[in-house]
């Protein structure tokens, strides 16, 4: 751990692979901090009977383009699966949304740890397969595919992943058997194709772009949490912003993050959100220390579930990112105008 990082989040850098779980399932505590790429074996999760009911398991990509913003999400809850395919016109703010719900893992396949294969779903109305590849042999980077088709929409975009580009990767520890791993990769280049009703959408170069959000651990039945994130370029620099929040109060961890030019620079406190929920499309704010951001939402992705064991609400919304952040040298970036999202979900899964 270097000395900038010390004096910056009391959270401990982990620099070399761990598994998350020791033999008998527990979280294995050397796997707790956090780490600039995805160090983790995360094999023990949905492996027996160990924390049956409560392991989670998803990979959910998010793309936003200036004319079309995407959403693929391939889960197993243990219990049931989730697929969902969901884009949205930014010209005419119509969307299109199929979702899929099968019971235990019927249809869905997910890697034990990331990168370690595809992720595949083939599921009543949806298909899926996101998997690493190679980049173009002149290009200095690999990336990840996304392929998603519904009756309705196409999905066949990559995420590429510059050289020496950085992810934000963190354990938050409940306690010793609910615990999760998240790898939130912001501000991820894409290029690729978006087809909504036959009309194809060619992402433009420069403007385009992906995030992940890589999950693998055992939830508590009830949880609320908040999750923003936004990229583009700010006076001519590729920046990415990663916030969280709710879920990680009495951790000692958070999901914080900046990504300035690839180069991860890691928050470790907690942050302040501030918005209306009588009205979500008015402006959110979202502070705290090296963070001082004004959110401009467009859209509302609100959805609510109440099927057996699984309820949910979810506000989603998309907008526009100003204000200023701090990277961790001191410099203060100014933020004109990055897209991105802002949610709150309460859970009971």
């Amino acid at each position: 751990m270097n000395d900038a990082t010390t004096r910056l989040t009391h959270e401990r850098e982990i620099t070399e692979p761990v598994s998350l779980t020791r033999p008998d399932g527990t979280l294995n505590p050397d796997a707790v901090g956090w780490m600039r790429r995805a160090l983790l074996n995360t094999s023990g999760i949905g492996r027996g009977r160990t924390g049956r009911g409560r392991n989670k398991r998803w990979e959910y990509w998010g793309i936003t383009t200036p004319d079309v913003i995407a959403a693929v999400t391939v889960a197993t809850l243990d219990y049931a699966t989730l697929s969902q395919v969901w884009v949205l016109d930014r010209r005419s703010l119509a969307d299109v949304d199929q979702v899929a719900i099968t019971p235990l893992s019927r249809g869905v396949t997910l890697p034990g740890s990331l990168g370690e294969g595809p992720a595949t779903a083939t599921v009543p109305g949806i298909e899926v397969v996101i998997a690493e590849e190679p980049g173009p042999a002149d290009a200095a980077a690999d990336g990840t595919r996304i392929r998603a088709t519904t009756a309705r929409v196409k999905i066949d975009v990559v995420a590429e992943r510059p050289a020496g580009h950085e992810a934000m990767g963190v354990v938050v520890p409940w306690n010793d058997r609910r615990f999760q791993y998240t790898v939130k990769d912001v501000a991820r280049p894409a290029r690729g194709t978006i087809t909504i009703d036959g009309v194809e959408h060619e992402l433009p170069a420069g403007e385009s772009w992906a995030v992940l959000d890589h999950g693998r651990g055992r939830w508590p039945y009830r949880m609320n949490w908040h999750w923003g994130a936004a990229s583009g370029r700010e006076h001519g620099r590729a920046v990415g912003l990663q916030l969280g929040g709710l879920w990680t109060v009495g951790t000692g961890s958070t999901e914080n993050a900046l990504s300035i030019d690839g180069r991860l620079h890691k928050l470790g406190g907690e942050l302040e959100w501030r918005y209306d929920a009588a009205d979500w499309l008015r402006p959110w704010s979202i502070t705290g220390e090296r963070v001082d951001l004004r959110f401009e939402p467009f859209h509302d992705r609100s959805s609510k579930t109440a099927l057996g064991v699984i309820h949910s609400e979810t506000h989603q919304c998309f907008g526009t990112y100003r204000g200023v952040v701090t990277d961790d040298s001191g410099e203060v970036i100014a933020i004109e105008a990055l897209t991105g999202w802002a949610e709150y979900v309460r859970q009971r899964w």
